[in-house]
């Protein structure tokens, strides 16, 4: 179903009144995140410098396309450098298609995960409101969009308030396949840092949606890399702009980056980066999650 295509931001001032005001009509009880030199000489990933001290690198320096088998060895060469000493990293990639897992990195641990708790906020949402009320999804692709590409926290509380809070976003992620056990949910926003999710489970929400959101509601909502939203000064002039749909997360020590991402042999890759590091550089945190999705873009079948 994913189609990486261009939608002008639809920021509607008024969605959120209106489809409270149509909430309320239909008495809904609730609306609810080296050096990777690859050693092929035709096929490589440049290297950056790690040496003692973590320097912050360009996603630029990944220039060329190279095997999957390597793909392990490249993206652990990063986050196992010495920088990352401290890090809790987990990263999730596969194939949208058919769940096909091309890298994973403690997947399973529960990290916290910043605004990536919003793709549970929504996620809950559009299945709550296209099972009771679908004629009202034109009127709710604003308020998503306020929630997912822009990040707004204060909407995206206010939206699990809506669709009846903590329980009834439970309840409609589980209607999704969505285990409970993979994360602990305490606000809409993701500002507290008492939530938890496993990247295992965000993967589990993107792949879910992109089957269930026939609407394309949820896809359309994040924001774009080099394009817009809270992605609009990243990955810019590079082979990922205008093809990675994600949510960002951002907190102190905290950097988080799940999404949808071309990629020219296995189609629409799903994917969760989480880093969880006190004391280390918010660049140096983005910089590295933004290199391993522009690996994950360029990795290619070989025989």
């Amino acid at each position: 179903m994913r189609r990486f295509n261009m939608q002008a931001p639809a920021r509607l001032c008024g969605a959120i009144a209106a489809v409270t005001t149509l909430i309320a009509a239909i008495s809904l009880e609730s609306w609810n995140q080296a050096k990777a030199a690859i050693p092929q000489p035709s096929r490589t990933v440049s290297s950056f410098n790690l040496a003692t001290q973590l320097d912050p690198f360009d996603v630029a320096q990944v220039d060329s396309r190279f095997c999957q088998y390597h793909l392990e060895s490249a993206i652990a060469s990063v986050i196992e450098s010495p920088g990352f000493d401290t890090a809790h990293w987990g990263v999730l990639i596969e194939s949208a298609s058919d769940s096909t897992v091309l890298y994973q990195y403690n997947a399973e641990h529960s990290l916290i995960p910043a605004s990536n708790i919003k793709l549970l906020t929504s996620a809950a949402a559009i299945q709550i409101v296209s099972d009771r009320a679908p004629e009202t999804l034109p009127s709710f692709s604003g308020w998503l969009t306020e929630v997912n590409r822009h990040s707004d926290n204060g909407q995206a509380d206010a939206l699990l308030r809506s669709i009846g809070g903590q329980s009834a976003a439970r309840n409609a992620l589980s209607a999704l396949g969505v285990q409970s056990d993979g994360y602990t949910q305490v606000d809409g926003s993701g500002l507290s840092r008492n939530n938890r999710a496993r990247p295992s489970t965000l993967v589990d929400i993107l792949q879910a949606m992109d089957t269930y959101d026939e609407s394309g509601l949820f896809y359309n909502s994040l924001a774009i890399a080099g394009v817009n939203g809270t992605l609009r000064n990243r990955f810019r002039d590079t082979p990922v702009q205008g093809k990675l749909y994600g949510k960002t997360g951002t907190l102190r020590g905290v950097r988080a980056l799940s999404g949808y991402l071309a990629n020219t042999d296995y189609g629409t890759l799903t994917f969760s980066i989480v880093v969880n590091q006190n004391g280390q550089s918010g660049r140096v945190l983005t910089q590295t999650i933004d290199y391993i999705a522009l690996l994950a873009a360029q990795v290619e079948r070989c025989n």
